[in-house]
C-alpha cells in the first residue's frame, strides 16, 4: 500500500467519522425537540386547566405528547441507523467497494416529512377558550 493511498484512505474514514457525527448530532436535535414538544403540550394543557377550570378536550391520538414521543422514538433510531450505517461504510472502505446509498437519505426524508404533516393539526387547531373566564377570587385576610 503506498502513502498515498493509505493517506485517501485515511481521509475517507474521517468523513465517515464527521457524517456519523453529523446524524449523531440530527438525532440529538430530534430528542430535544420531541421532549420540549411533549412538555409543552402538558404545559399548554395545565395553563388551560387553570384559566378555565376544565379539562381541555384533545384528540387521543393526535395530541403534542404523542408527537413528542414519536420525535423521541425516531431521534433513537437514527442513532441506531447512523451506527449500523457506519459500521457499514467503515468495512466498505477497507474492502475498497464503497457505494453510496441513497435508502437511508429517502427513509429519513419520508419520516420527517410525515411527522412534520403530524405537526400541522396541533398547530392549526387551537382549544377555544371562553369569553368569561372564572372571576377571581378576593385575597382572603
Amino acid at each position: 500500500m503506498t502513502r498515498n493511498s493509505k493517506i485517501d484512505r485515511q481521509r475517507e474514514h474521517q468523513a465517515n467519522e464527521r457524517t456519523f457525527l453529523a446524524w449523531v448530532r440530527t438525532s440529538i436535535a430530534l430528542i430535544g425537540f420531541g421532549f420540549a414538544i411533549a412538555r409543552f403540550g402538558i404545559f399548554l394543557r395545565q395553563l388551560h386547566i387553570t384559566l378555565t377550570q376544565r379539562e381541555p378536550q384533545t384528540h387521543p391520538f393526535l395530541n403534542s405528547e404523542t408527537l413528542g414521543i414519536g420525535l423521541v422514538v425516531f431521534g433513537v433510531m437514527t442513532v441506531a441507523l447512523a451506527a449500523w450505517r457506519y459500521n457499514q461504510v467503515f468495512w466498505q472502505i477497507e474492502r475498497g467497494d464503497y457505494r453510496p446509498g441513497r435508502l437511508t437519505v429517502w427513509v429519513m426524508t419520508a419520516v420527517v416529512m410525515v411527522l412534520g404533516l403530524l405537526s400541522i393539526p396541533l398547530v392549526s387547531w387551537r382549544n377555544q377558550v371562553p369569553s368569561s373566564l372564572p372571576a377571581a377570587k378576593p385575597p382572603s385576610r
